[in-house]
Parts: structure tokens; sequence; C-alpha cells
């Protein structure tokens, strides 16, 4: 739905420069990436420095990735692909493989997430992905980034940005021309306190 509602909007959207509209008109990028990877991570008690924490992140964003190409090439397969598609076929269909041939590259290490059951998903997502995009093309030459998250973020009411990990339990930001100051509160620590064993008067100690 997000690959969706993002491609309808590349041919609204205003941009800064001629060139970087012809560009997103060339090969209409889109950017769906996370919010609140850390704070998914804290509330299933896996640290975010940790094997744990870098073969779950993989798993999910291999599966986030695939789902946007597959949508994209679905999109494409009922209005054509992005205009520069044909010339940049080869070395696309390239890194679309080399994306399903790193999935088996994600450690299957046991985890309260269902690791096995999302890496299923990711390898089968991926093949779809090349027999897709070979037949069809892509509508996007991107689908996925890693971008900061902060404005949205905090409209989200996530108690991470993007794929950052968690700054501080309690974190202050200064509102625009200094017209206030905001105290947020990670709300995500009980989640995590519970999830590792802690009592309801612990938590709240």
């Amino acid at each position: 739905i997000v690959i969706s509602a993002q491609e309808i909007i590349v041919d609204g959207a205003g941009y800064p420069t001629h060139s970087i509209a012809q560009n997103s008109h060339d090969f209409r990028p889109l950017g769906l990436g996370y919010a609140n990877l850390g704070a998914y991570l804290m509330s299933n008690g896996i640290p975010y420095d940790s094997e744990g924490g870098f073969a779950v992140a993989g798993a999910i964003t291999a599966l986030m990735t695939g789902q946007a190409y597959k949508q994209s090439a679905k999109i494409a397969s009922r209005v054509r692909p992005f205009p520069r598609f044909e010339e940049n076929r080869e070395p696309f269909l390239r890194v679309m493989k080399q994306h399903g041939e790193h999935v088996d590259k994600i450690p299957k290490i046991n985890s309260i997430i269902n690791l096995e059951e999302i890496l299923g998903e990711d390898k089968q997502v991926w093949d779809d992905v090349y027999n897709l995009v070979s037949e069809y093309g892509a509508r996007n030459s991107q689908a996925t980034v890693l971008a900061p998250t902060g404005t949205i973020g905090f409209m989200m009411d996530c108690d991470t940005m993007g794929g950052e990990p968690e700054l501080g339990l309690i974190k202050y930001k200064t509102l625009v021309n200094k017209a206030g100051l905001l105290k947020l509160v990670n709300n995500t620590v009980p989640l995590a306190l519970a999830k590792m064993g802690y009592n309801g008067d612990e938590i709240k100690k």
C-alpha cells in the first residue's frame, strides 16, 4: 500500500531543481524505510548491537525491500517500467539477484522472533521479485532507503527514529524558534522489561 501511494505521487510532487525533477521522472525512485526499529528490538528484549539484533533487522529489511520491489514490478505490469529501465535491465536484475542471494547470509539464530519463518518468506519474495522484474520490469529504480525520520517519527509517536537505537530513555526536543521544549519519555521500556521477565512492581520501580 505504501509503495503504491508513493508511486502515485511521483508525478504530482514538487522538486527543488529541474535536474532532480528529471531524474525523478526518469527513474521514479521511492523511499520506503524504517521507523521505530530500535523500539521494536527493545520491546522484544533483543539488544540493538548484537548478533540477534543484526539477524532480526536483516530478515525484516530483506522482507520489506523484497515486498516493495515485488509491488513495483506488479505496478510495472499494468502501466510500464520506469522510463530508463531497459537501458538498466541487466544491472538491475543482477542487483535483485544479489539481494536474494544475501538472504542466505542472514544468521539463523534462536530468537524470540520466529526468524526461520521470516527468512522463508524472504527467500520466496526475492524469487518472486526476480521472476516478475524479468518479465515486466520495475516501476521504480529504488524502493527503499534508510532515512532519518525525526519529524514524522515524532508525529507517529515513535520511541526511536528510522533505523537508530534509542538515544536516551528521556529525550528533550527544542521546538522551532525556541518556542518551547518537548519532553519525550520512552514508552517501550515497560514492554522490554516484561519480555525480559520482570514483574509489575519491578517494572514500575
